[in-house]
């Protein structure tokens, strides 16, 4: 049972390379290198913000009121029901969740590189797919399974002489009847959770070989509860089967795209931390190296003795110099000619 016992003590994440073992991960917290960080990614932060601008505007315009004639109604007269997983409720499970996690692992770990990275990474995953979801939506115009009942909430139908639809219902909620196509609350769910997917599977080493399917619990279940969001979009009549499964691959794809841009393959051994935890590990030792093999010299002229064994006072170009450990020049000066 060694295997459940590295399961359980996973959010320890020691290295499995020797050679990484020396670096206390605890020099890497937010107070000492937390502003060198997100100063070298302040760039990835303000791309963020005009993603952010983006998903604005492409939530407040008007989507493609794509033709809905009366034998194309036959498939959307499903009853106007609630969301089972309200609006609110999406960042909650898919954003604030997966942050919660990534502080749990800093506060064991103490890496602000795994930490910063981590968000970012959900961050810009969640929000490529929203842009491109909604995008797709207005778009497509796709009207939802209770197009019906949005259109025509009196029951009575109205069509004008080349038979689209003429709606009497609130306009607000016909706009939001022509975006069926893709699945917000899928891709959104996807991208979310399945970034957390990924980030658990790099973490615990689901795929490092040794046959521990176990590990695959912790793994598959936020795609699990993706897969549950997708099917109640299906279950309450505001997204059609193929909604969801559009959803489900841009959410669980550009997921994978943006956790691959700050974490090796979950089923690499260095999967357990991002590319930046290495690179600074790499970075200390070379310093260590460097500095173990700046060695000092000193150049002292010693008199050599003269044939009877005595000292020679006299210029006679028998002195020479002999290093000794005193001298404040390093082997590189020398080899460039500098002398002090």
């Amino acid at each position: 049972m060694a295997w459940l016992k590295n399961f359980l003590s996973v959010f320890t994440f020691r290295s499995s390379s020797r050679r990484f073992r020396e670096l206390d991960p605890a020099a890497h917290t937010i107070k000492s290198h937390g502003a060198k960080v997100a100063k070298n990614h302040l760039h990835d932060w303000l791309i963020l913000l005009l993603l952010v601008v983006i998903e604005v505007v492409l939530v407040s315009i008007h989507p493609f009121y794509r033709y809905v004639g009366k034998d194309t109604m036959t498939d959307l007269k499903f009853p106007f029901k609630d969301n089972t997983v309200p609006v609110w409720s999406v960042p909650l499970y898919a954003v604030i969740l997966p942050i919660l996690i990534f502080l749990i692992v800093y506060i064991r770990r103490r890496d602000v590189y795994d930490l910063h990275h981590a968000i970012l990474g959900l961050l810009f995953s969640v929000l490529i797919t929203a842009i491109i979801t909604d995008a797709i939506k207005n778009g497509v115009g796709r009207p939802r399974p209770n197009f019906f009942w949005r259109c025509f909430p009196n029951g009575i139908e109205a069509y004008d002489r080349t038979g689209d639809v003429i709606c009497n219902g609130k306009e607000s909620e016909i706009r939001e009847g022509h975006k069926s196509f893709p699945s917000g609350h899928t891709s959104w769910s996807f991208a979310g959770l399945g970034f957390l997917s990924f980030y658990l599977s790099g973490k615990m080493q689901a795929f490092d070989g040794k046959g521990h399917v176990a590990k695959l619990c912790p793994v598959l279940l936020p795609l699990l509860g993706a897969a549950l969001v997708g099917v109640s979009r299906v279950n309450d009549y505001w997204h059609h089967w193929q909604d969801v499964f559009a959803g489900a691959i841009i959410g669980l794809v550009v997921s994978a795209f943006c956790y691959l841009q700050f974490f090796p393959p979950p089923n690499n051994d260095n999967g357990w931390g991002p590319y930046a935890y290495f690179i600074a590990q790499e970075e200390f030792h070379r310093s260590r190296d460097n500095a173990t093999q700046a060695v000092t010299i000193v150049d002292v002229p010693i008199a050599e003795p003269t044939l009877n064994g005595s000292n020679s006072n006299n210029n006679n170009n028998n002195t020479h110099f002999e290093p000794t450990p005193f001298h404040n020049q390093t082997y590189d000066q020398m080899e460039t000619g500098e002398r002090r």
